[in-house]
């Protein structure tokens, strides 16, 4: 019997691996250090570290941070974009948009693919899809060949208004299959097909770089996992917050460019639920970023425009997730006005936080919880050892002599810089979306969430904090809970009162047949499949649109376009219901379901926390000095144990601090529960 599932998530500093046993709901972990030049050495690393032999694993789910390393880096192979005359420079013209409106000498970084790159065919559709000029053929085949003398591996076809008659690309791509062999070939028609050439166009080309990278590293990964002993599907979380074979990855590699940060909300999403929280903001802060999340009525928020560099839209949907440079490893500095800064530069991996003791010098979040005793002196179950006197000199030399301010002081004050940029950002993805975070509930995971998640709580009046059981590998956990997911779109504009209903029904027809096809092939069986229905829709005159879910029937319209005025006026805080409202765009989200975990459940009795396994004096602001500390180890804590702060809880992936008279307890999955609220009264 195959009884293991296995997920491995890869971040900047430590890849993390989660072991599930079906026989006895039994969850074990693993940390290693990531391995940036060829990250599938740190997976099969975490692995072996776990003890696990893949001739006993049922599934093995992947978050990979390959894609996005590469679009971060432009590390690319030789690629090459063929569209439409006149439309060469697209990439270059964007859409006026400024990452900082105010700021007139910044640069939106050079488009993925030269222009040197780029090249040109006669042929022309307009927006209804009628051919207005075929597609010159002898010009078609003169740039291919001129392709294959460049040796190019990969190749976009981007023609103007293709979402409406989709003809000539794919003509073009046969044409590239034919003159060049074995390159891979990306049509927008096929990766995006959706009205505004620049959105399209960038995906596609972002699509096609990532081609020949994603592929290769995907089947090598696929292969060595083989040879262990592992025969099931190699399974890679995408940003939609699904999963995909290696088979469709060939196709949209792209999708993978937000794999990682995915599997986190998905994990807080379930972790909620279960907790008996509709509402929840996710904190995963890790060694080098922290990724924020929210949890809304039970439901992840979507967004179907994202980037990873800004200029460049990739226009899949993904778990919208806030990215900021708070972490661990972010350092602290101070500015020309000698102001104390956090981040956004990170120590990394390597050198890492000064005591490490790897070589790095500049003081960080890590070092700041270790010179006020939050941290221990050793990590990963005494693997890695801290030196305190390396984290001291750091401090003092870069922030305290500089401000004039003690050491405890100076640590003190990055780290409460660093809990204001983290607030910041989740008041962005809260406040600014229409949510008031007092509703919401705080899941904190990450190696380094514990040790700031009660402090940022209290700034945004959150009244409890979730402290996940496994908070360093939760992402990794989340990968285990993500299905086989495609989401499919096609361009419909219709005024709602007029729309005819026949033809959305057919169009809706459509994309679940095309749906089923695409689940078949990755090996899906029809009762595993779920194919849920939405429209983008807007006010008459309006630009942007909103999405909202649609039934099938009788009524399901006039019940979409209900939903997008509720929606409307929450988002946007009016409605118009006296405007016209246009269909804009047709969705569908095809889940192929996948065996999930089942947590085992504690029972939860009244318990005394144990013995402390030491005592530190640890430097809290609230007191604005130093209290002695019980350190608990958190295999001893109990269903139902009690703990009035302060204290620190250690355990292998992570540490979690409670302040002065906040309380703690365990809950029945032994989440750490800390309930800001009642410490604040």
């Amino acid at each position: 019997m195959r009884k293991f599932r296995v997920a491995v998530d890869v971040g900047g500093t430590f890849t993390d691996v989660c072991v599930f046993d079906t026989e006895n709901a039994s969850t074990a972990v693993a940390k290693v250090a990531s391995t940036p030049d060829d990250p599938m050495r740190a997976v099969m690393n975490g692995v072996r570290t776990a003890g696990v032999d893949l001739a006993e694993v049922a599934l093995f789910s992947h978050g990979t941070t390959v894609a996005t390393n590469a679009l971060i880096t432009r590390n690319f192979p030789s690629a090459a974009m063929v569209t439409t005359r006149g439309f060469r420079d697209v990439l270059e013209i964007r859409n006026g948009t400024k990452d900082d409106l105010w700021d007139a000498y910044q640069d939106v970084g050079k488009p993925y693919i030269r222009r040197r790159d780029r090249y040109e065919v006669t042929e022309r559709v307009n927006y209804t899809g009628d051919v207005v000029t075929p597609l010159d053929e002898n010009e078609a085949r003169r740039v291919a060949r001129v392709l294959r003398r460049k040796e190019v591996r990969a190749v976009a076809v981007a023609f103007v208004n293709s979402y409406a008659n989709a003809g000539h690309e794919r003509r073009m791509a046969e044409i590239l299959a034919e003159e060049l062999p074995g390159v891979q070939v990306s049509t927008s028609s096929a990766v995006l097909p959706e009205i505004f050439e620049y959105d399209r166009f960038s995906t596609t080309v972002a699509n096609t770089v990532l081609g020949p990278l994603v592929s290769g590293y995907v089947n090598r990964l696929e292969k060595e996992l083989a040879g262990g002993g592992y025969d099931g599907d190699l399974l890679l979380l995408h940003s939609g917050g699904g999963s995909m074979t290696p088979r469709m990855v060939e196709q949209y590699p792209v999708r993978l460019a937000a794999s990682g940060i995915a599997a986190g909300a998905i994990a807080v999403q379930d972790l909620a639920e279960r907790c008996g929280y509709a509402n929840a903001i996710g904190l995963d802060m890790g060694g080098t970023s922290t990724d924020i999340s929210l949890v809304h009525g039970g439901e992840i928020r979507v967004t179907k425009e994202w980037h990873v560099e800004y200029g460049f839209p990739i226009c899949f949907p993904s778990i919208e997730v806030l990215t900021i440079g708070a972490g661990g490893g972010s350092l602290a500095w101070l500015d020309e006005a000698g102001s104390l800064r956090n981040g956004p530069a990170s120590a990394g991996a390597d050198p890492g936080p000064a005591c490490y003791g790897f070589g790095g010098k500049d003081p960080t979040n890590t070092d700041a919880s270790l010179v006020l005793d939050r941290l221990g002196t050793e990590l990963v179950g005494g693997a890695m050892s801290l030196d305190r006197s390396a984290a001291e000199e750091a401090i003092t030399a870069a922030v305290a002599e500089p401000l004039g301010l003690g050491l405890d002081e100076a640590a003190s004050d990055i780290l409460q810089v660093a809990n204001a940029n983290m607030g910041d950002a989740v008041r962005l993805i809260s406040i600014r979306r229409g949510y008031d975070p007092r509703d919401f509930a705080l899941v904190v995971f990450g190696g380094a969430g514990g040790l700031h998640g009660a402090a940022l709580a209290k700034e945004l009046a959150i009244p409890v904090v979730v402290v996940p059981s496994h908070p360093g590998i939760t992402s990794a956990q989340g990968c285990l809970l993500v299905d086989i997911r495609h989401d499919l779109s096609v361009m419909f504009q219709s005024e709602a009162a007029t729309t005819d209903l026949d033809r959305l029904e057919a169009e809706f027809g459509a994309l679940e047949a095309d749906a089923v096809e695409r689940l078949r092939y990755e090996g899906v069986a029809a009762s595993d499949m779920r194919l849920e229905r939405s429209i983008s829709m807007r006010y008459a005159g309006q630009w942007r649109s909103l999405t909202v879910p649609v039934g099938s029937g009788v009524g399901a319209l006039d019940a979409a376009v209900e939903r997008f005025h509720e929606e409307h006026e929450r988002e946007y805080s009016f409605r118009r219901d006296d405007t016209p409202v246009e269909l804009y765009q047709l969705l569908l989200c095809a889940t192929g379901t996948t065996p999930k975990p089942r947590f085992p459940r504690s029972e939860v009795t009244e318990q005394q926390p144990p013995e402390p396994r030491m005592y530190r004096s640890t430097y809290f602001e609230e007191n604005g000095s130093r209290v002695r500390t019980p350190v608990y180890d958190r295999a001893e804590l109990r269903a139902g144990t009690r703990i009035l702060g302060p204290a620190v809880i250690e355990q292998l992936d992570s540490t979690t601090v409670v302040p002065p008279g906040t309380p703690a307890t365990i809950d029945e999955w032994l989440n750490i529960r800390i309930h800001v609220a009642e410490g604040r009264k």
